[in-house]
């Protein structure tokens, strides 16, 4: 029996390599922070890898489906406590996606859950070898103020 990878188990593997490579040198990350008492880890990557895989699959209408062309990719967000080192799987998750200095696009992060493991996910739009803020805020139940970070993202040259 052939096992067809889905959107999601490529999520997992990517934000499991993220998560990893983040551990190991998680002072240095450029795609970690800890504010408030979370911990948020980032990953982009291109729509371009999931693209026309998963036709009639639950996977290709997620996030209103899988946005064709090069300049679509996935942000997906892992969060954790940092005290427990627990998942947190309750959060409302938005990101704000803009080239530097100017207004860019919210929207909110979908829940994305891969057994028993959570991340929160959607498309943007990234033209040309710019550097981006993604700016993520996560609402808690029972938090009174969301938590904010502010990650820095350069797209990598063709």
């Amino acid at each position: 029996m052939t096992h067809r990878p889905t959107l999601f188990n490529i999520m997992a593997l990517f934000c499991g390599i993220v998560l990893l490579a983040s551990n190991a040198a998680a002072a240095d990350s450029p795609y970690r922070q800890v504010a408030d008492g979370v911990v948020v880890y980032l990953g982009v990557l291109p729509a371009a890898m999931v693209e026309g895989r998963h036709e009639g699959d639950p996977e290709a209408v997620m996030h209103d489906g899988i946005p064709r062309g090069g300049h679509a990719f996935h942000v997906t967000v892992s969060v954790f406590d940092p005290g427990s080192g627990n998942q947190i799987k309750d959060a409302q998750v938005t990101a704000r996606v803009a080239p530097l200095g100017l207004a860019g696009v919210t929207r909110p992060l979908e829940t994305m859950r891969i057994d028993d493991t959570v991340s929160y996910g959607n498309y943007f739009t990234l033209r040309g070898e710019a550097r981006y803020d993604i700016e993520i805020t996560i609402a808690r139940p029972g938090a009174e103020t969301p938590v904010t970070v502010w990650f820095t993202y350069a797209r990598p040259p063709r």
